[in-house]
């Protein structure tokens, strides 16, 4: 499939630069994916549009601050090691953590990346926190070694000197309310550098909704990485390799989703992020000897591309945001519902005046 089968035009002033002041204020349009028929709706009637019988799944990541800004600090006295010259020493430097290999070391993407060789060093705030750069990897990747030089550990430090890593396309600096806004009301487990956004929406009282009509619930972990923001450089999709992401989906979770199936009841996403872990699951069941379970209970990684001609094992309904042309998440959405209807749905909502991307409106496909 060709890249440009994925795209179409988008108003700039239709990008959401700020959220809603509800969270379930947002409008959703419904689209239901075998006549390709969508309708315009408010997410606040969210829990009167499900059948009653769904199983919806959550991603309870949570958004660390993982944009980090310091100074250059040189290179440590090594005798191999090269000087660092004295004018680079002041030099701003842009940290943004992508995956955490273990409790002081990073991925992570810096600015400017060229000039920071193997070995040297970044300090922040007023020195207490430091990272060492101990290898360059691929995608523009560094591995970042991180000392506390006080008291905090170093999840502190980031919480303290970091900002809310926004994508790009909303142009303005973060901002105190974004720490709770750019934050799902169900956040757990910290790790993740972007949110999953269709979570956005649900306050407390939709939830309550939720369960009050006797609705299951459950939760998977899926840390948003770099994967689904890397851009597609490839002119056919097929050709494209995803960064893998880390996911867990616990065991309670996995009970769930196997009593679901066999009662014949649907399993609804909440979010792209939802779908990679579950259908990473599955096709990790198939590989298992005899009884095949519907998804595995394990902590692994999924470096899964969904694109059109997927064959989903277990996913039935999907609550899903506005995404980018030309992207991964495009791509899944229409793998999902058909690009035809999906594209469709999308130029109405443009001539809706639907708010679009992370603080946008959504879609809920069944």
């Amino acid at each position: 499939m060709r890249l440009d089968e994925l795209d179409y035009r988008l108003p700039r002033e239709q990008i959401a630069q700020r959220p809603l002041d509800r969270r379930d204020a947002s409008r959703l349009l419904l689209l239901n994916r075998s006549p390709g028929v969508f309708e315009d709706c408010f997410f606040a009637a969210f829990p009167s549009l499900l059948r009653g019988d769904e199983l919806v799944v959550f991603n309870n990541a949570r958004v660390i601050p993982a944009r980090l800004f310091g100074r250059r600090a040189g290179v440590d006295s090594q005798p191999a090691a090269r000087a660092t010259k004295a004018e680079h020493l002041t030099g701003k430097v842009e940290i943004f953590l992508t995956s955490e290999l273990d409790s002081q070391t990073w991925e992570a993407l810096v600015r400017p990346g060229r000039k920071l060789q193997v070995g040297e060093r970044v300090l922040f705030g007023d020195g207490e926190l430091e990272a060492e750069v101990v290898s360059r990897g691929e995608l523009g990747l560094r591995t970042l070694r991180f000392i506390s030089h006080d008291q905090s550990t170093i999840g502190r430090h980031f919480e303290r000197l970091g900002h809310v890593p926004l994508p790009p396309y909303i142009e303005r600096a973060d901002e105190t309310s974004d720490r709770e806004r750019y934050q799902t009301v169900f956040a757990k487990r910290p790790g993740a550098i972007a949110a999953p956004t269709a979570g956005l929406h649900f306050s407390t009282e939709i939830l309550e909704q939720i369960r009050a009509r006797g609705i299951e619930t459950c939760e998977l972990t899926l840390h948003v990485g770099i994967g689904t923001f890397q851009p597609v450089h490839t002119e056919t999709l097929e050709k494209h390799v995803m960064h893998r992401e880390g996911y867990e989906i616990p065991e309670d979770t996995a009970g769930l989703i196997q009593k679901a199936r066999e009662a014949g009841r649907p399993i609804l996403a909440v979010g792209t992020t939802v779908v990679r872990a579950l259908e990473s699951s599955a096709l990790q069941a198939q590989s298992l000897p005899g009884k095949k379970p519907a998804v595995v209970a394990s902590k692994a990684s999924a470096e899964l591309f969904i694109y059109p001609g997927f064959q989903f094992r277990v996913v039935d309904a999907l609550l899903t945001n506005f995404h980018l042309p030309r992207s991964t998440l495009l791509a899944l959405v229409c793998a999902f519902a058909g690009r035809e209807h999906v594209l469709a749905a999308y130029q109405h909502a443009v001539d809706a005046g639907y708010r679009f991307y992370s603080y946008g409106d959504c879609m809920f496909i069944r």
